[in-house]
Protein backbone atom coordinates (compact mmCIF):
# COMPACT_ATOMS: atom_id res chain seq x y z
CA UNK A 1 0.00 0.00 0.00
CA UNK A 2 1.29 3.52 -0.95
CA UNK A 3 0.57 6.94 1.19
CA UNK A 4 1.14 10.46 0.47
CA UNK A 5 0.58 13.57 1.25
CA UNK A 6 0.70 17.21 -1.10
CA UNK A 7 4.03 19.07 -1.65
CA UNK A 8 6.70 19.79 -3.77
CA UNK A 9 9.45 17.50 -3.86
CA UNK A 10 9.11 13.65 -2.85
CA UNK A 11 10.85 10.97 -0.71
CA UNK A 12 10.17 7.32 -1.05
CA UNK A 13 10.44 5.26 2.38
CA UNK A 14 9.67 1.70 2.37
CA UNK A 15 8.91 -0.17 5.23
CA UNK A 16 9.10 -3.73 5.77
CA UNK A 17 6.20 -4.69 7.66
CA UNK A 18 5.76 -8.60 9.26
CA UNK A 19 2.51 -9.69 9.01
CA UNK A 20 2.79 -11.68 12.34
CA UNK A 21 2.28 -8.37 13.82
CA UNK A 22 -0.77 -6.88 11.98
CA UNK A 23 -2.68 -8.28 14.61
CA UNK A 24 -0.33 -6.98 17.56
CA UNK A 25 -1.43 -4.76 20.23
CA UNK A 26 0.15 -1.51 20.24
CA UNK A 27 3.40 -0.56 21.11
CA UNK A 28 7.23 0.55 19.40
CA UNK A 29 8.52 -0.91 16.45
CA UNK A 30 11.89 -2.11 16.57
CA UNK A 31 13.86 -3.06 14.02
CA UNK A 32 17.01 -2.05 11.63
CA UNK A 33 16.83 0.96 9.79
CA UNK A 34 18.79 0.92 6.04
CA UNK A 35 20.03 4.05 5.20
CA UNK A 36 21.44 3.66 2.12
CA UNK A 37 18.20 1.93 0.48
CA UNK A 38 15.78 4.51 2.77
CA UNK A 39 14.01 1.28 4.16
CA UNK A 40 13.12 0.57 7.42
CA UNK A 41 13.03 -3.44 8.50
CA UNK A 42 10.65 -3.84 10.83
CA UNK A 43 10.96 -7.13 13.18
CA UNK A 44 9.21 -7.04 16.36
CA UNK A 45 6.85 -5.32 18.25
CA UNK A 46 7.32 -4.34 21.61
CA UNK A 47 4.32 -4.17 23.88
CA UNK A 48 3.36 -1.14 26.78
CA UNK A 49 3.71 -0.96 29.40
CA UNK A 50 7.85 -0.98 29.04
CA UNK A 51 10.33 1.31 30.53
CA UNK A 52 12.41 2.88 28.03
CA UNK A 53 15.71 2.36 29.71
CA UNK A 54 15.06 -1.51 29.74
CA UNK A 55 14.06 -1.38 26.23
CA UNK A 56 17.46 0.99 25.24
CA UNK A 57 19.08 -1.76 26.84
CA UNK A 58 17.96 -5.01 25.82
CA UNK A 59 18.26 -3.35 22.08
CA UNK A 60 22.02 -2.56 23.14
CA UNK A 61 22.38 -6.33 23.76
CA UNK A 62 20.61 -8.19 20.72
CA UNK A 63 23.08 -5.13 18.81
CA UNK A 64 26.17 -7.02 20.18
CA UNK A 65 24.94 -10.33 19.52
CA UNK A 66 23.63 -10.24 16.00
CA UNK A 67 25.73 -7.59 15.35
CA UNK A 68 23.25 -5.87 13.41
CA UNK A 69 21.95 -1.87 14.26
CA UNK A 70 19.08 -2.44 15.92
CA UNK A 71 16.78 0.11 17.20
CA UNK A 72 13.34 1.97 17.88
CA UNK A 73 11.91 3.13 14.26
CA UNK A 74 8.63 4.04 15.70
CA UNK A 75 5.23 3.59 17.00
CA UNK A 76 2.43 1.19 16.59
CA UNK A 77 -1.20 1.86 17.45
CA UNK A 78 -3.91 -0.60 16.92
CA UNK A 79 -6.76 0.79 18.45
CA UNK A 80 -9.87 -1.83 19.29
CA UNK A 81 -11.73 1.02 20.61
CA UNK A 82 -12.41 4.49 19.17
CA UNK A 83 -9.01 5.95 18.98
CA UNK A 84 -8.17 8.25 21.80
CA UNK A 85 -6.50 11.73 21.50
CA UNK A 86 -4.06 10.76 24.66
CA UNK A 87 -2.47 7.62 22.95
CA UNK A 88 -2.08 9.85 19.55
CA UNK A 89 -0.13 12.91 22.03
CA UNK A 90 1.95 10.01 23.73
CA UNK A 91 2.63 8.05 20.93
CA UNK A 92 4.11 11.05 19.36
CA UNK A 93 6.08 12.06 22.84
CA UNK A 94 7.92 8.91 22.34
CA UNK A 95 9.75 10.12 19.40
CA UNK A 96 11.59 12.65 22.13
CA UNK A 97 13.11 9.58 24.12
CA UNK A 98 13.46 7.26 21.63
CA UNK A 99 15.88 9.54 19.02
CA UNK A 100 15.79 8.16 16.04
CA UNK A 101 15.57 10.09 12.71
CA UNK A 102 12.65 9.54 10.92
CA UNK A 103 10.15 8.29 13.46
CA UNK A 104 8.08 6.55 12.00
CA UNK A 105 4.50 6.23 13.18
CA UNK A 106 1.72 3.39 11.97
CA UNK A 107 -1.54 3.05 13.53
CA UNK A 108 -4.64 0.83 12.19
CA UNK A 109 -8.43 1.65 13.20
CA UNK A 110 -10.75 -0.65 14.65
CA UNK A 111 -13.06 -2.65 11.47
CA UNK A 112 -10.86 -0.97 9.34
CA UNK A 113 -8.51 -2.36 6.57
CA UNK A 114 -6.97 0.74 5.63
CA UNK A 115 -3.90 2.02 7.51
CA UNK A 116 -2.26 5.61 8.50
CA UNK A 117 1.01 5.98 8.56
CA UNK A 118 3.08 9.67 9.73
CA UNK A 119 6.61 10.44 9.73
CA UNK A 120 8.18 13.14 11.73
CA UNK A 121 11.69 14.97 11.60
CA UNK A 122 13.41 16.95 13.66
CA UNK A 123 15.13 18.88 11.31
CA UNK A 124 13.26 19.07 7.63
CA UNK A 125 15.54 19.74 4.73
CA UNK A 126 12.50 21.31 3.07
CA UNK A 127 9.31 21.00 2.11
CA UNK A 128 8.52 17.45 0.73
CA UNK A 129 5.39 14.48 0.06
CA UNK A 130 6.55 11.87 1.69
CA UNK A 131 5.53 8.70 0.09
CA UNK A 132 5.63 5.33 1.94
CA UNK A 133 5.44 2.00 0.42
CA UNK A 134 4.33 -1.01 2.88
CA UNK A 135 5.37 -4.39 2.29
CA UNK A 136 4.32 -7.35 3.92
CA UNK A 137 6.78 -10.37 4.29
CA UNK A 138 6.07 -13.44 6.57
CA UNK A 139 8.50 -13.25 8.74
CA UNK A 140 8.08 -17.19 9.32
CA UNK A 141 9.03 -18.05 6.06
CA UNK A 142 11.77 -15.39 5.92
CA UNK A 143 13.84 -17.01 8.70
CA UNK A 144 13.31 -20.47 7.97
CA UNK A 145 14.10 -20.52 4.32
CA UNK A 146 17.55 -19.66 5.16
CA UNK A 147 17.43 -16.80 2.13
CA UNK A 148 20.63 -15.51 2.53
CA UNK A 149 22.31 -12.63 0.39
CA UNK A 150 25.50 -12.89 -2.30
CA UNK A 151 28.86 -12.47 -0.93
CA UNK A 152 30.91 -12.64 -4.06
CA UNK A 153 29.14 -10.09 -6.27
CA UNK A 154 30.97 -7.32 -7.93
CA UNK A 155 29.14 -4.96 -9.06
CA UNK A 156 30.10 -0.75 -9.88
CA UNK A 157 29.69 2.32 -7.56
CA UNK A 158 26.79 3.93 -9.35
CA UNK A 159 24.70 0.21 -9.51
CA UNK A 160 25.24 0.17 -5.64
CA UNK A 161 24.11 3.21 -4.99
CA UNK A 162 21.54 3.44 -6.95
CA UNK A 163 19.98 -0.12 -6.68
CA UNK A 164 17.01 -0.10 -4.68
CA UNK A 165 15.67 -3.24 -4.65
CA UNK A 166 18.02 -4.77 -2.76
CA UNK A 167 16.50 -7.50 -1.11
CA UNK A 168 19.54 -9.27 0.65
CA UNK A 169 19.97 -6.54 3.10
CA UNK A 170 16.85 -7.54 4.52
CA UNK A 171 16.89 -11.40 3.98
CA UNK A 172 19.77 -11.15 6.34
CA UNK A 173 18.63 -8.76 8.51
CA UNK A 174 15.83 -11.22 9.36
CA UNK A 175 18.08 -13.95 9.32
CA UNK A 176 20.57 -12.93 12.04
CA UNK A 177 17.76 -12.06 14.45
CA UNK A 178 17.36 -15.16 15.53
CA UNK A 179 18.14 -13.92 19.25
CA UNK A 180 15.48 -11.52 19.43
CA UNK A 181 12.60 -14.80 18.46
CA UNK A 182 14.04 -16.18 20.67
CA UNK A 183 11.58 -15.33 23.68
CA UNK A 184 7.77 -15.66 23.54
CA UNK A 185 4.53 -14.10 25.68
CA UNK A 186 5.64 -17.24 27.93
CA UNK A 187 9.20 -15.49 29.40
CA UNK A 188 9.03 -13.63 32.56
CA UNK A 189 11.19 -10.89 31.11
CA UNK A 190 10.03 -7.03 31.51
CA UNK A 191 9.90 -6.92 27.39
CA UNK A 192 6.97 -8.32 25.94
CA UNK A 193 7.32 -8.83 22.21
CA UNK A 194 5.23 -9.70 19.48
CA UNK A 195 6.87 -11.83 16.49
CA UNK A 196 6.47 -14.78 14.35
CA UNK A 197 7.40 -16.82 17.28
CA UNK A 198 5.64 -14.70 20.28
CA UNK A 199 2.89 -17.55 20.56
CA UNK A 200 5.68 -20.32 22.02
CA UNK A 201 8.95 -21.37 20.40
CA UNK A 202 8.22 -24.28 17.97
CA UNK A 203 8.48 -27.31 19.98
CA UNK A 204 11.26 -25.61 22.76
CA UNK A 205 10.01 -28.05 25.33
CA UNK A 206 10.87 -30.86 23.47
CA UNK A 207 14.04 -29.58 21.71
CA UNK A 208 15.37 -28.48 25.28
CA UNK A 209 14.69 -32.06 26.91
CA UNK A 210 16.15 -34.05 23.24
CA UNK A 211 19.58 -31.51 23.62
CA UNK A 212 20.11 -32.47 27.55
CA UNK A 213 19.42 -36.38 27.02
CA UNK A 214 21.61 -36.15 23.42
CA UNK A 215 24.84 -35.33 25.15
CA UNK A 216 24.99 -38.97 27.39
CA UNK A 217 23.40 -40.73 24.81
CA UNK A 218 26.05 -39.36 21.94
CA UNK A 219 28.87 -40.03 24.41
CA UNK A 220 27.63 -43.86 25.08
CA UNK A 221 26.89 -44.22 21.44
CA UNK A 222 30.28 -42.96 19.89
CA UNK A 223 32.40 -45.39 22.86
CA UNK A 224 30.39 -48.54 21.22
CA UNK A 225 30.69 -47.57 18.07
CA UNK A 226 34.33 -46.78 18.36
CA UNK A 227 34.82 -50.70 20.35
CA UNK A 228 33.34 -51.97 17.74
CA UNK A 229 35.13 -50.62 15.39
CA UNK A 230 38.09 -51.40 16.87
CA UNK A 231 36.83 -55.41 16.45
CA UNK A 232 36.03 -55.02 13.10
CA UNK A 233 39.32 -53.44 12.78
CA UNK A 234 41.08 -56.28 13.60
CA UNK A 235 43.52 -58.62 12.11
CA UNK A 236 41.29 -61.78 13.31
CA UNK A 237 38.45 -60.81 10.76
CA UNK A 238 41.05 -60.48 7.69
CA UNK A 239 41.78 -63.74 7.68
CA UNK A 240 40.47 -66.15 5.37
CA UNK A 241 36.73 -67.88 6.45
CA UNK A 242 35.83 -64.95 8.63
CA UNK A 243 37.11 -62.09 5.69
CA UNK A 244 35.15 -64.76 3.07
CA UNK A 245 31.59 -64.95 5.14
CA UNK A 246 31.97 -61.00 6.16
CA UNK A 247 32.08 -60.29 2.48
CA UNK A 248 29.32 -62.80 1.37
CA UNK A 249 27.00 -62.20 4.32
CA UNK A 250 23.95 -59.03 3.55
CA UNK A 251 23.52 -59.04 7.61
CA UNK A 252 27.34 -58.16 7.99
CA UNK A 253 27.15 -55.74 5.02
CA UNK A 254 23.74 -53.99 6.54
CA UNK A 255 25.80 -53.84 9.99
CA UNK A 256 28.52 -51.75 8.23
CA UNK A 257 26.04 -49.31 7.02
CA UNK A 258 24.23 -48.84 9.71
CA UNK A 259 27.49 -48.30 11.91
CA UNK A 260 28.65 -45.58 9.15
CA UNK A 261 25.28 -43.52 9.69
CA UNK A 262 25.48 -43.72 13.56
CA UNK A 263 29.16 -42.47 13.16
CA UNK A 264 27.85 -39.97 11.18
CA UNK A 265 24.80 -38.80 13.50
CA UNK A 266 26.79 -38.88 16.69
CA UNK A 267 29.87 -36.80 15.55
CA UNK A 268 30.23 -33.57 17.21
CA UNK A 269 31.39 -31.94 13.95
CA UNK A 270 29.03 -29.37 13.14
CA UNK A 271 27.07 -29.55 9.67
CA UNK A 272 29.51 -27.23 7.19
CA UNK A 273 25.99 -26.43 5.58
CA UNK A 274 22.46 -27.30 4.50
CA UNK A 275 23.42 -29.97 2.72
CA UNK A 276 25.63 -31.68 5.14
CA UNK A 277 22.97 -30.68 7.71
CA UNK A 278 19.69 -32.63 6.13
CA UNK A 279 21.90 -35.31 5.29
CA UNK A 280 21.95 -36.04 8.86
CA UNK A 281 18.39 -35.66 9.38
CA UNK A 282 17.82 -37.70 6.47
CA UNK A 283 19.74 -40.60 8.45
CA UNK A 284 18.41 -40.18 11.50
CA UNK A 285 14.95 -40.36 10.45
CA UNK A 286 15.67 -43.55 8.45
CA UNK A 287 17.15 -44.64 11.47
CA UNK A 288 14.13 -44.13 13.73
CA UNK A 289 11.42 -45.28 11.27
CA UNK A 290 13.72 -48.60 10.39
CA UNK A 291 13.62 -49.19 14.27
CA UNK A 292 9.93 -48.55 14.91
CA UNK A 293 9.38 -51.52 11.72
CA UNK A 294 11.99 -53.65 13.18
CA UNK A 295 10.00 -53.21 16.51
CA UNK A 296 6.95 -53.99 14.83
CA UNK A 297 7.63 -56.95 13.46
CA UNK A 298 9.28 -58.23 16.55
CA UNK A 299 6.11 -58.09 18.28
CA UNK A 300 4.18 -59.84 15.81
CA UNK A 301 6.51 -62.71 15.54
CA UNK A 302 6.67 -63.21 19.37
CA UNK A 303 2.94 -62.90 19.61
CA UNK A 304 0.69 -66.16 20.06
CA UNK A 305 3.97 -68.16 19.23
CA UNK A 306 3.94 -67.69 15.40
CA UNK A 307 7.98 -68.27 15.75
CA UNK A 308 7.02 -72.01 16.78
CA UNK A 309 4.68 -72.22 13.68
CA UNK A 310 7.32 -70.66 11.32
CA UNK A 311 9.61 -73.44 12.41
CA UNK A 312 7.18 -76.07 12.37
CA UNK A 313 6.37 -74.53 8.30
CA UNK A 314 10.14 -74.49 7.70
CA UNK A 315 10.79 -78.16 7.34
CA UNK A 316 7.88 -78.88 5.26
CA UNK A 317 8.59 -76.33 2.81
CA UNK A 318 12.11 -77.72 2.48
CA UNK A 319 11.15 -81.31 1.81
CA UNK A 320 8.81 -79.89 -0.58
CA UNK A 321 10.94 -78.26 -2.23
CA UNK A 322 13.92 -81.19 -2.17
CA UNK A 323 10.84 -83.29 -3.55
CA UNK A 324 10.21 -80.56 -6.58
CA UNK A 325 13.43 -80.66 -7.39
CA UNK A 326 13.90 -84.91 -7.31
CA UNK A 327 10.65 -84.79 -9.96
CA UNK A 328 13.12 -82.21 -11.79
CA UNK A 329 15.88 -84.76 -12.16
CA UNK A 330 14.43 -87.70 -12.51
CA UNK A 331 12.52 -85.76 -15.55
CA UNK A 332 15.75 -85.08 -17.21
CA UNK A 333 16.84 -88.49 -16.76
CA UNK A 334 14.35 -89.35 -19.25
CA UNK A 335 13.51 -87.34 -22.18
CA UNK A 336 12.65 -84.24 -21.57
CA UNK A 337 10.29 -82.44 -23.82
CA UNK A 338 11.18 -85.32 -26.40
CA UNK A 339 14.60 -84.27 -26.71
CA UNK A 340 17.11 -87.20 -27.07
CA UNK A 341 19.89 -87.31 -24.59
CA UNK A 342 23.49 -88.92 -24.32
CA UNK A 343 22.16 -91.50 -21.82
CA UNK A 344 25.00 -92.17 -20.07
CA UNK A 345 26.23 -88.11 -19.33
CA UNK A 346 22.32 -87.59 -18.22
CA UNK A 347 22.33 -90.56 -15.74
CA UNK A 348 25.67 -89.68 -14.22
CA UNK A 349 24.70 -86.02 -14.09
CA UNK A 350 21.42 -87.12 -12.41
CA UNK A 351 22.27 -89.52 -10.11
CA UNK A 352 25.03 -86.69 -8.83
CA UNK A 353 22.31 -83.74 -8.20
CA UNK A 354 20.25 -86.92 -6.46
CA UNK A 355 22.77 -87.17 -4.27
CA UNK A 356 23.32 -83.18 -2.66
CA UNK A 357 19.63 -83.45 -2.44
CA UNK A 358 19.62 -85.98 -0.23
CA UNK A 359 22.77 -84.98 1.86
CA UNK A 360 21.02 -81.46 1.77
CA UNK A 361 17.45 -83.42 3.47
CA UNK A 362 19.56 -84.81 5.76
CA UNK A 363 21.18 -82.31 6.78
CA UNK A 364 17.83 -80.37 7.37
CA UNK A 365 16.47 -82.42 9.18
CA UNK A 366 19.63 -82.82 11.49
CA UNK A 367 19.19 -79.54 12.53
CA UNK A 368 15.51 -79.31 12.68
CA UNK A 369 15.53 -79.81 16.61
CA UNK A 370 17.62 -76.77 17.18
CA UNK A 371 15.72 -74.48 13.90
CA UNK A 372 13.06 -72.90 16.88
CA UNK A 373 15.69 -71.81 18.55
CA UNK A 374 17.54 -70.21 15.81
CA UNK A 375 14.46 -68.21 14.61
CA UNK A 376 13.89 -67.11 18.31
CA UNK A 377 17.40 -65.29 18.35
CA UNK A 378 17.07 -64.15 14.47
CA UNK A 379 13.93 -62.33 16.02
CA UNK A 380 15.43 -60.59 17.96
CA UNK A 381 17.51 -58.53 15.45
CA UNK A 382 14.71 -56.81 14.59
CA UNK A 383 15.01 -54.61 17.24
CA UNK A 384 18.48 -53.37 15.32
CA UNK A 385 15.67 -52.22 12.57
CA UNK A 386 13.43 -53.75 9.81
CA UNK A 387 16.59 -53.85 7.30
CA UNK A 388 18.70 -55.66 9.34
CA UNK A 389 15.32 -58.08 9.82
CA UNK A 390 15.20 -58.49 5.96
CA UNK A 391 19.25 -58.96 5.26
CA UNK A 392 18.60 -61.89 7.82
CA UNK A 393 16.10 -62.97 5.77
CA UNK A 394 17.87 -63.18 2.52
CA UNK A 395 20.57 -64.99 4.11
CA UNK A 396 18.16 -67.39 5.30
CA UNK A 397 16.71 -68.27 2.10
CA UNK A 398 21.01 -68.30 0.45
CA UNK A 399 21.42 -71.00 2.91
CA UNK A 400 18.19 -72.78 2.46
CA UNK A 401 19.07 -72.94 -1.42
CA UNK A 402 22.33 -73.53 -0.86
CA UNK A 403 22.09 -76.83 -2.94
CA UNK A 404 20.32 -75.07 -5.82
CA UNK A 405 23.58 -72.83 -6.04
CA UNK A 406 25.85 -75.53 -6.28
CA UNK A 407 23.85 -76.90 -8.70
CA UNK A 408 24.07 -74.00 -10.58
CA UNK A 409 27.64 -73.34 -10.02
CA UNK A 410 28.40 -77.34 -11.38
CA UNK A 411 26.65 -76.55 -14.41
CA UNK A 412 27.73 -73.89 -15.00
CA UNK A 413 31.94 -74.90 -14.88
CA UNK A 414 30.89 -78.25 -16.39
CA UNK A 415 29.17 -75.85 -19.69
CA UNK A 416 32.06 -73.54 -19.63
CA UNK A 417 34.42 -75.76 -20.20
CA UNK A 418 32.70 -77.68 -22.78
CA UNK A 419 32.77 -74.57 -24.27
CA UNK A 420 36.36 -73.62 -24.02
CA UNK A 421 36.81 -76.87 -25.20
CA UNK A 422 35.28 -76.70 -28.49
CA UNK A 423 36.30 -73.28 -29.07
CA UNK A 424 40.39 -74.66 -29.22
CA UNK A 425 39.44 -77.57 -31.32
CA UNK A 426 37.42 -74.93 -33.71
CA UNK A 427 40.85 -73.50 -34.30
CA UNK A 428 42.76 -76.24 -34.65
CA UNK A 429 40.48 -76.91 -37.68
CA UNK A 430 41.53 -74.13 -38.99
CA UNK A 431 44.90 -73.92 -38.22
CA UNK A 432 44.64 -71.51 -35.47
CA UNK A 433 46.49 -71.58 -31.70
CA UNK A 434 45.84 -69.09 -29.38
CA UNK A 435 49.17 -67.47 -28.40
CA UNK A 436 49.27 -66.97 -24.67
CA UNK A 437 51.87 -64.11 -23.98
CA UNK A 438 50.51 -62.06 -26.70
CA UNK A 439 46.86 -62.66 -26.15
CA UNK A 440 46.17 -63.11 -29.58
CA UNK A 441 45.52 -66.06 -32.28
CA UNK A 442 48.23 -67.26 -34.32
CA UNK A 443 48.94 -69.92 -37.16
CA UNK A 444 49.87 -72.99 -36.86
CA UNK A 445 50.41 -76.34 -38.49
CA UNK A 446 49.53 -79.41 -36.85
CA UNK A 447 50.60 -82.65 -37.88
CA UNK A 448 48.50 -85.81 -38.58
CA UNK A 449 47.84 -87.27 -35.11
CA UNK A 450 46.62 -84.15 -34.12
CA UNK A 451 44.47 -83.36 -36.21
CA UNK A 452 43.19 -87.24 -35.48
CA UNK A 453 42.56 -86.52 -32.19
CA UNK A 454 41.26 -83.04 -32.40
CA UNK A 455 38.74 -84.44 -34.42
CA UNK A 456 37.80 -87.41 -32.20
CA UNK A 457 37.37 -84.76 -28.80
CA UNK A 458 35.64 -82.53 -31.14
CA UNK A 459 32.86 -84.76 -32.01
CA UNK A 460 32.29 -86.03 -28.51
CA UNK A 461 31.81 -82.57 -26.62
CA UNK A 462 29.52 -81.50 -29.95
CA UNK A 463 27.14 -84.49 -28.92
CA UNK A 464 27.49 -84.20 -25.25
CA UNK A 465 27.05 -80.43 -25.01
CA UNK A 466 22.74 -80.50 -26.12
CA UNK A 467 22.65 -82.67 -22.49
CA UNK A 468 25.32 -80.26 -20.40
CA UNK A 469 23.62 -77.14 -21.77
CA UNK A 470 20.02 -78.43 -20.86
CA UNK A 471 21.46 -79.06 -17.11
CA UNK A 472 23.06 -75.26 -17.27
CA UNK A 473 19.65 -73.99 -18.45
CA UNK A 474 17.47 -75.83 -15.94
CA UNK A 475 19.94 -74.67 -12.90
CA UNK A 476 20.38 -71.02 -14.22
CA UNK A 477 16.61 -70.86 -14.19
CA UNK A 478 16.26 -71.90 -10.76
CA UNK A 479 19.15 -70.00 -9.40
CA UNK A 480 17.63 -66.75 -11.44
CA UNK A 481 14.50 -67.31 -9.36
CA UNK A 482 16.55 -67.20 -6.35
CA UNK A 483 18.37 -64.04 -7.30
CA UNK A 484 15.38 -62.55 -8.30
CA UNK A 485 13.70 -62.82 -4.84
CA UNK A 486 16.94 -61.62 -2.71
CA UNK A 487 17.23 -58.85 -5.22
CA UNK A 488 13.62 -57.47 -4.31
CA UNK A 489 14.61 -57.94 -0.57
CA UNK A 490 17.89 -55.90 -1.01
CA UNK A 491 15.80 -53.32 -2.99
CA UNK A 492 13.58 -52.72 -0.11
CA UNK A 493 16.58 -52.16 2.08
CA UNK A 494 18.15 -50.14 0.00
CA UNK A 495 14.99 -48.42 -0.01
CA UNK A 496 14.72 -47.62 3.30
CA UNK A 497 18.39 -46.51 3.80
CA UNK A 498 18.33 -44.38 0.83
CA UNK A 499 14.94 -42.52 0.99
CA UNK A 500 15.28 -39.14 1.97
CA UNK A 501 12.09 -39.42 4.44
CA UNK A 502 12.75 -35.97 6.01
CA UNK A 503 12.71 -33.88 3.16
CA UNK A 504 9.66 -35.64 1.85
CA UNK A 505 8.20 -34.90 5.12
CA UNK A 506 9.51 -31.33 4.78
CA UNK A 507 8.34 -30.64 1.85
CA UNK A 508 5.07 -31.81 2.10
CA UNK A 509 4.89 -30.08 5.65
CA UNK A 510 7.08 -26.85 5.35
CA UNK A 511 7.97 -26.41 1.96
CA UNK A 512 9.91 -22.82 2.70
CA UNK A 513 12.34 -24.77 5.17
CA UNK A 514 14.06 -26.39 1.84
CA UNK A 515 14.52 -23.20 0.36
CA UNK A 516 17.98 -22.81 1.01
CA UNK A 517 20.75 -22.04 -1.32
CA UNK A 518 18.37 -19.19 -3.04
CA UNK A 519 20.39 -16.53 -4.52
CA UNK A 520 17.94 -13.50 -5.76
CA UNK A 521 19.92 -10.78 -8.34
CA UNK A 522 17.71 -7.87 -9.48
CA UNK A 523 17.70 -7.95 -12.83
CA UNK A 524 16.62 -5.07 -13.75
CA UNK A 525 15.35 -1.20 -12.09
CA UNK A 526 12.00 -0.52 -12.24
CA UNK A 527 11.35 2.82 -12.70
CA UNK A 528 7.79 3.35 -10.35
CA UNK A 529 8.12 2.75 -6.89
CA UNK A 530 4.81 0.64 -6.47
CA UNK A 531 6.29 -1.72 -8.84
CA UNK A 532 8.94 -2.39 -6.65
CA UNK A 533 7.08 -3.09 -3.60
CA UNK A 534 4.93 -5.30 -5.55
CA UNK A 535 7.81 -7.24 -6.63
CA UNK A 536 9.43 -6.83 -2.76
CA UNK A 537 5.92 -8.47 -1.42
CA UNK A 538 6.08 -11.20 -3.99
CA UNK A 539 9.65 -12.11 -3.29
CA UNK A 540 9.34 -11.59 0.16
CA UNK A 541 6.35 -13.61 0.81
CA UNK A 542 6.65 -16.76 -1.45
CA UNK A 543 9.09 -19.67 -0.68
Amino acid sequence: MVLRSSGIAVMVLKVFFPSCCATAESGLLIGRWIPEQNSAVVLAVVHFPFIPGQVKQYLSEVQRVTQINMCVLGSWSNSKQEKEEVLDKFLEDLSTIFSHEPWIQLSKERDSKFWSCCIFQKYPSSPKEDEFILVYYDQRKVMLSQLHPTDNLTTSADHKGNDASKLGAVFDTVAKSKVLFMTDRYDDGPIKLTHWQSEGVEASIIVELMKQASVPVCMLLTFLLSLVSSVCKSRVLKFWPLSFIWSKLSTCEQLGHRMEHLQIISSNRKAQNQTQLMRKANIFVSLLIDMALGILLMSWLYRENRIGQLADTLIPVADHIAKELQDLLQWLMGVPAGLKMNRALDQVLGRFFLYHIHLWISYIHLMSPFIEMILWYVGLSACLGLTVALSILSDIIALLTFHIYCFYVYGARLYCLKIYGLSSLWRLFRGKKWNVLRQRVDSCSYDLDQLFIGTLLFTILLFLLPTTALYYLVFTLLRLLVVVVQGLIHLLVDLIDSLPLYSVILRLCRSYRLAGWWRMLPTMLLSSACCQSVSMYCLAGSS
